[in-house]
């Protein structure tokens, strides 16, 4: 056996590997790539052009709003691309001019100067590789998100009233404030030139993505920025030739860094306020990217034969060391500070990006043209570049995260960090954001509501609203306090959180009351009973697994369930030294399924009963078969996420399936044969599901077998599995492997390869075969991986050999599957649908 099992190996060579005539065949695929190697797609470079396109103007816009060197912003576009491209955890992310860092580096021009504004990226970008090195990345993720997008809407707001002015004619004003402030002075004197061709790239900016028709379709392919500006280009060329325009002064002037001049203290707080929003907007950038591509690839499983590998997640502190590095280089060189841009990101994934060569690219594309198209590039109009980024900040508030923060009660925080960056700056902003999230927080940590009721059959309601910490300790003390000895009460906790103090307050009182003959219930706020294990014996159960309260009761001396002990945190201790010593193990499996039924037709027949009571009156119809092994550790109403009703079950030793000829030779087999039969034909399922799963006994036991093992029952049912032992040895068949990867071992392997077995037997039972000939049954196959908890589908992709290769492709969570039939069961995220 051991010459037809793969074992995993990750140091295996070429050399060592073993020849095709062994019989032992490797999974086909495109080899990987060479270390070190980049190649470049025809999907790169499409997708490097068109992310070019947009960052062109997008670069110059952002340069007018800083007030700085155009020619910077194309030198950071550059460096961004190439520098952050090579090097960065996130492959298919376009870095450039930083959108949220528009409104800190005009404040740092203003004051500083252009060439100590340079010197202050470069601190920045070797403050953000020190802090990628320390792995700090992932924490930059841990700020409240209603601070970090308040942050952002705040620049937004903030950019749009600048290049409000802009798009007026006007030179906009050194803060937010103030821009606000002398916007009615300023519409007194427009400039109706600006205004027109602003009006106008603003126009198309929102058309142009709405064209409609077979036209519209061609055109929509043109990205919208370029569209706008080339269109608004022209028409200002034309209409009015006097209008300010874009002026990219020689290469030879261009300004380089300087030793900074001004207090250290407002220096190190101007660079850590650029590596701040620099990092924060390059890292959620980047957890966006990764939804992004992860959704494109879920998306075309559909277009392919096997299933495409899982999208690796980024590295974040790569990433950030990156993004220091291209900052520390934009700097040396006279550019704006850079960080992940979201607008360029998700066009290039769009585009088709397939490797971070388009971000290389496109760099490289910005690069020629700032040196071969200065020309074409001064036709511009500043107004065009004005409206442009006008119409990106507006876009930074965002709609979306003002729902869910709103949805969240977080909106407090939101404004104030949106009211800090508006009136006062980005770093006051997101100081006071902190201040508000912390208040808030510690708002409703304290805000803890306790009543006490006497009810009308002389129980008493404790009723707890909100966390218990020991600031609510003195109140629930002083009422508790309140209630009669040896009273019966039931204690209602509607909160997710109880420190130590309020612990200890709640168990000293229920001691004394049960100590007195008083009996206490604590529930949950839709009044479900709270249960806790009496001692470790019982750790088996879970507060995450939906069946915990199956035997998590203690028990008097008659094994009837006495009163619930209270949740995790609460009473577990009190109730292990109040309670009567259990019966023995034996007496207490005994009586497990009196308790587990008591249980049952306490809690969860009551919600059940209307539901079975109409399947009483209306017959089952289930719409599958499922047919999987007796093992107890597979749940099929919880893998399946399924109820009464759903499915039409079979279990046998080995989720095997008879030849429909193996009754007459060697015994009788009708048993599953009579149930595909009835589901079939008589419950006319719509699809059959044979499930195997992981560590699987039978299996072990076909593996281990021996010519002499006597032939008991259990062999003589076994035998059904032979061929799927004669499968995986056989050299006609390619192994089957789970979503890219061989099987761990043989057992698994004979698992996949029984499931893939079971369904040929399956298809030569007759009442099968009719219904998959006329198109009216699906097959699926299913392994369960039980330490994993996680479910895989059987695919069928092309094959070099004489047969498929069977792939169990992984189940992601949201999966769906499509309504249109196919041979092919592929599986993808929420949002897109799958063959079956």
């Amino acid at each position: 056996m051991s010459a037809c099992v793969p074992t995993r190996n990750d140091h295996s060579s070429r050399g060592s590997s073993p020849p095709r005539a062994s019989g032992i065949k490797r999974p086909h695929g495109p080899p990987p790539p060479r270390r070190g190697s980049f190649r470049v797609s025809g999907a790169d470079l499409s997708a490097s052009i068109t992310v070019f396109l947009i960052a062109v103007p997008m670069s110059l816009g952002l340069a007018v709003a800083m007030d700085a060197p155009l020619a910077a912003g194309l030198v950071s576009a550059a460096i961004g691309g190439i520098v952050a491209g090579l090097l960065g955890g996130t492959p298919l992310q376009v870095s450039g001019p930083s959108a949220g860092l528009t409104v800190v580096t005009a404040e740092l021009i203003q004051i500083y100067g252009w060439r100590t504004t340079c010197a202050i990226t470069i601190g920045a970008g070797l403050l953000q590789v020190l802090l990628g090195s320390l792995k700090a990345a992932r924490s930059a993720l841990a700020v409240s998100p209603a601070i970090v997008h308040g942050t952002l809407a705040g620049i937004g707001v903030a950019i749009a009233l600048a290049q409000l002015h802009i798009v007026l004619g006007d030179t906009p004003q050194s803060s937010a404030l103030e821009n606000a402030l002398s916007l009615p002075s300023h519409l007194a004197k427009l400039e109706p030139a600006a205004l027109f061709v602003g009006a106008l790239t603003i126009f198309l900016l929102i058309v142009w993505p709405r064209l409609p028709g077979r036209l519209g379709t061609a055109l929509r392919r043109i990205p919208a920025a370029l569209a706008a500006v080339a269109i608004a280009t022209a028409v200002a060329a034309a209409a009015t030739p006097g209008i300010a325009r874009v002026d990219l002064p020689s290469w030879r002037s261009h300004a380089l860094p300087e030793l900074p001049h001004g207090p250290v203290a407002a220096l190190a707080t101007a660079v850590f306020t650029v590596m701040l929003v620099a990092s924060l907007e390059s890292l959620l950038a980047s957890v966006a990217v990764d939804k992004l591509a992860a959704d494109r690839s879920a998306a075309g499983l559909r277009e392919g034969p096997t299933p495409a590998a899982p999208v690796k997640r980024s590295d974040l502190d790569r990433e950030l060391r990156a993004q220091g590095v291209a900052n520390a280089v934009s700097g040396l060189v006279g550019g704006l500070p850079v960080s992940g841009g979201a607008v360029r990101s998700s066009a290039n994934v769009r585009a088709g990006a397939e490797s971070r060569a388009s971000t290389v690219l496109h760099g490289v594309w910005v690069l020629l043209a700032a040196v071969l198209l200065v020309t074409a590039l001064e036709w511009i109009p500043l107004a065009a570049l004005g409206a442009l980024v006008m119409v990106v900040g507006i876009q930074m508030v965002n709609f979306a995260h003002i729902r869910r923060v709103h949805r969240h009660r977080e909106f407090l925080v939101y404004g104030a960090t949106i009211s800090g960056v508006i009136l006062a700056g980005v770093l006051e902003g997101v100081a006071v954001g902190i201040v508000v999230a912390v208040a808030v927080a510690l708002h409703r940590l304290a805000r803890t509501r306790i009543t006490v009721t006497e009810q009308n059959d002389g129980r008493y309601l404790v009723a707890a609203r909100g966390q218990l910490t020991f600031l609510a300790v003195p109140r629930l003390s002083r009422l508790l306090g309140k209630l009669p000895q040896g009273v019966d009460a039931v204690v209602e906790l509607d909160g997710f959180f109880m420190d130590h103090a309020a612990y200890e307050t709640i168990q000293d009182w229920y001691a004394a009351q049960t100590a007195m003959g008083g009996r206490i219930e604590f529930t949950g706020r839709s009044g479900g009973r709270i249960a806790e294990p009496a001692s470790a014996a019982h750790s088996c159960c879970r507060p995450w697994t939906p069946w915990r309260n199956h035997h998590c009761h203690d028990r008097g001396e008659e094994g009837t369930p006495t009163t619930a002990v209270p949740a995790a945190h609460v009473m577990s201790k009190a109730a292990t030294s109040a309670a009567p010593a259990g019966p023995s193990s034996r007496r207490h499996g005994a009586h497990r399924l009196l308790s587990g039924l008591s249980s049952f037709q306490r809690t969860t027949a009551p919600l059940v009963r209307e539901e079975l009571a109409r399947l009483a009156s209306e017959g089952q119809r289930p719409s599958q078969l499922f047919l999987t092994c007796a093992d107890s550790r597979l749940v099929t109403s919880m893998i399946t996420a399924s109820g009464p009703g759903d499915l039409f079950t079979v279990r046998n030793v080995g989720n095997l399936v008879p030849p429909p000829d193996a009754g007459g030779t060697t015994g009788n087999d009708d048993s599953v044969a009579a149930a595909i039969e009835y589901a079939v034909d008589v419950l006319e399922v719509e699809s059959i599901t044979i499930c195997g799963h992981s560590g699987c006994g039978a299996m072990q036991a076909l593996l281990g077998a021996d010519p002499e093992t006597p032939r008991t029952p259990l062999w003589r049912w076994l035998r059904h599995g032979l061929p799927s032992l004669e499968r995986m040895r056989s050299r006609d068949h390619s192994w089957a492997r789970i979503a890219g990867r061989l099987p761990t071992d043989a057992v698994e392997q004979l698992c996949l390869t029984n499931v893939v077995q079971q369904l040929e037997h399956l298809r030569a039972h007759g009442s099968v075969s009719r219904r998959l000939a006329a198109g009216t049954l699906q097959l699926h196959g299913m392994y369960f991986h039980v330490g994993e908890a996680q479910a895989y589908l059987l695919t069928e992709g092309a094959s070099s050999g004489t047969g498929p290769d069977e792939v169990f492709a992984r189940v992601a969570p949201g999966a769906v599957w499509s309504a249109e039939p196919s041979t092919e069961a592929l599986l993808t995220t929420p949002g897109t649908t799958v063959g079956a």
